[in-house]
């Protein structure tokens, strides 16, 4: 980008909130993925089988899905800052239980699904966002929103050496001090925007669910947000169970996979915004279809990291690409989009890890579920192919605003 458009992009909007939002989704994200990421501890201290342990790593991602409708209902009937600075206090909460319970999987599980309000934030920082920018930048301000999944790096690297030293427990109570920062911050520097849409009603906000489009945008983001958090609480489990890593050394490849998809999901808007979100957005179920194809023959470990790290950072990318499409597509509707398409991507990363698991205990080879994955991926890109026909025409007789 040359400097005046990067000029441009900064007088377009509002920074304060663009860093406040990526601040709340980054440590909200950190949060959300934390069982995740002290999924060997705690799989060893409760003797867990493979199944358990997807199901496990899988409950917070699942409730933070469910939960990502009404938030983003409530982002754009109340206000994406009133709506995160309430979505903050109650993620204190299962923090709190965590360190202070868990002693049982049924408590685990409660604490799993309380944790859900942490993954919700991403149906309130996008929507907070997106009204601050015109369309030639909302690829690029979403893709830097939404690089707040970099907390899943944060979760994957600090959490397994903090519970080395302290006992995982520990760290849910260490996380809470990052959280009450995040919510000063959030207060001091989140602005809402005057495009705020005057509220509705429940039945009109769920209006968009008769539109086929928001399904195909929930199809498309359940492969690329879904793969990239399923594969981020589950990859320090992979490589632990697989290639017999130290559990540190385990949440280091993680962390290292986990890297490549969360920081280049700026690159994967602001590419969209320049080419268009349709066509980088085929090219990268291509990719995440190929490379999930070649792991599932569970190559040596050099192989197999370079290729989850590259499909990984395809799976970044792609989730950048689907909302440089989405705000063009429900400019007005988009928090309750932005929830019901991140409700999608949720499901998702729930899927994923319970596949993974329930496969590894059925098979013992883990290598069945990231073969259904590639395919997955693969079908995407035909379903794409046949969407993008659709809106050509739409486009042509409706004036349909979508870049290919």
């Amino acid at each position: 980008m040359r400097r005046a458009d990067i000029k441009d992009f900064f007088k377009a909007g509002h920074l304060g909130t663009l860093i406040s939002a990526f601040l709340y989704f980054d440590v909200s994200f950190m949060v959300w993925v934390m069982i995740g990421s002290l999924g060997v501890y705690i799989s060893e201290d409760f003797s867990l089988s493979p199944a358990q342990k997807g199901l496990v790593v899988a409950v917070p991602i699942l409730a933070g899905s469910l939960l990502r409708i009404p938030l983003g209902i409530a982002s754009d009937h109340f206000g994406p800052k009133r709506t995160g600075s309430v979505g903050i206090i109650l993620t204190l909460l299962p923090l709190l239980a965590g360190w202070l319970g868990g002693n049982s999987l049924g408590e685990l599980f409660l604490v799993g699904c309380m944790l859900g309000i942490a993954g919700a934030s991403f149906a309130v920082a996008l929507p907070m966002v997106s009204r601050w920018y015109p369309p030639e930048y909302q690829g690029l301000a979403m893709g830097i929103a939404g690089a707040g999944n970099s907390g899943t790096v944060l979760a994957s690297f600090f959490a397994p050496r903090l519970a080395e030293h302290m006992g995982w427990h520990a760290v849910f109570g260490l996380a809470i001090l990052p959280m009450l920062l995040t919510l000063g911050i959030f207060l001091f520097m989140a602005k809402e925007s005057p495009k705020q849409p005057r509220p509705q009603n429940l039945v009109q906000y769920l209006r968009v669910l008769k539109e086929p489009d928001t399904w195909w945008f929930n199809l498309f983001y359940m492969i690329t947000f879904g793969g990239f958090v399923g594969l981020a609480s589950f990859l320090a489990i992979f490589f632990r169970d697989q290639y017999g890593l130290s559990r540190v050394m385990a949440g280091n490849f993680a962390a290292l996979c986990v890297f490549a998809g969360s920081f280049v999901r700026p690159i994967g808007g602001f590419l969209a915004d320049r080419f268009g979100g349709v066509k980088c957005l085929g090219i990268l179920y291509g990719v995440v279809a190929g490379l999930m194809f070649f792991v599932s023959q569970l190559p040596l470990l050099p192989w197999a990291t370079a290729s989850l790290f590259l499909g990984m950072a395809a799976l970044g990318m792609g989730n950048g690409a689907v909302f440089q499409i989405v705000p063009q597509r429900f400019q007005k509707e988009i928090g309750v989009v932005t929830g019901v398409v991140g409700a999608a991507g949720g499901l998702g990363g729930f899927f994923l890890p319970s596949i993974l698991g329930f496969f590894k205990g059925l098979t013992g080879s883990y290598g069945t579920g990231f073969l259904l994955f590639g395919s997955a991926a693969f079908l995407c890109l035909g379903v794409l192919a046949l969407v993008q026909r659709a809106w050509r025409q739409q486009r042509a007789t409706s004036g349909l605003e979508i870049s290919f």
